[in-house]
């Protein structure tokens, strides 16, 4: 079966995950398995757990990998909320990749695409908020909001105040209104296509995906698993800020608060280590094969 999606850093992911036997691997965004694949096939006894909120990702996936069913589990749902429900112990690896699937993308009724005919890029078909509600009813105080936040947008207020007086006279129904409207705010003169950012911050809203990497982590950090390795990989500075500080924050002996004037907490809170003191990369050979790794970064993490 041809798989349409390419997984980035593969050939990394494999190789940190290499010599886990007994335990569940969690694939935290299963997508269409180019990762689980691998690791399940470099191991006769790991057991492994898949979970996506795309019902397309995971009908794939499922009959993709038949071959292990008999130590394969999927579940359908967001790993923020599936992850803390989990049963099966002990977790001995666990991965995410946070970015969109080339099929999401590619699917041009998904909505994700610049092409798309709608506006959609709901990663969960079956949730009630589109790029259509943000756009043509979300305030203007809200809209500067997340091409502020999640999109880092510099002329936010202007984006928001053009998009606000074009649907007064017309409902914005498509990626291609929505480009020509940003496109008399937006600077040209960048590589990246300019309405990029904008439809990142949009995306980000509507699947809510700074929060779902927050819950990822704090369920982490209750959990605890011991003697697991994390291996979380980002494709914007937004979300690798998020894995970064607090994978710091696991390393911390001390959580007293730096105002204390002596450490009453015991120093003994460390969860375990950094295992990437800084994050892996796509390699050369990697991006002539699949562009769309150049941003992804790879941060792992070891639980004692």
């Amino acid at each position: 079966m041809q798989t349409p999606h390419i997984p980035v850093l593969l050939d990394e992911v494999i190789k940190n995950f290499q010599g886990l036997d007994d335990g569940y691997f969690v694939d935290c965004t299963l997508g269409y398995a180019g990762h689980s694949i691998e690791i399940l096939k470099n191991s006769n006894t790991l057991k492994h757990i898949g979970i996506d909120r795309d019902l397309e990702a995971l009908t794939f996936s499922s009959n993709r990998l038949k071959d292990f069913s008999d130590r394969s589990t999927l579940y359908k749902g967001q790993f923020s909320q599936v992850l803390p429900s989990l049963k099966e112990r002990p977790i001995v690896g666990l991965l995410a990749d946070f970015g969109v699937s080339s099929l999401q993308l590619d699917k041009l009724e998904r909505g994700f695409s610049f092409k798309s005919d709608n506006l959609d890029m709901r990663m969960d078909s079956e949730s009630d908020l589109t790029a259509f509600d943000v756009v043509n009813s979300y305030s203007q105080e809200k809209l500067e909001y997340i091409f502020n936040h999640y999109g880092e947008i510099k002329p936010y207020e202007k984006l928001a105040s053009a998009i606000v007086q074009a649907r007064a006279s017309q409902t914005i129904d498509s990626p291609k209104m929505l480009n020509e409207i940003s496109s008399t705010v937006l600077y040209q003169g960048t590589k990246i296509h300019p309405a990029t950012l904008m439809f990142q911050a949009i995306r980000i809203e509507v699947n809510s995906e700074l929060d779902e990497i927050e819950g990822l982590l704090d369920a982490l950090e209750n959990i605890k698993p011991t003697g697991a390795i994390i291996a979380l990989i980002t494709f914007h500075s937004l979300e690798d800020r998020l894995v970064k500080n607090r994978f710091k924050k696991w390393t911390k002996r001390c959580i007293c608060d730096d105002n204390a004037f002596r450490c009453t907490c015991g120093r003994d809170n460390q969860l375990g280590k950094i295992i990437t003191k800084k994050p892996i990369i796509a390699t050369a050979s990697e991006l002539k094969i699949n562009p769309r790794s150049r941003s992804a970064k790879m941060r792992i993490f070891k639980f004692n």
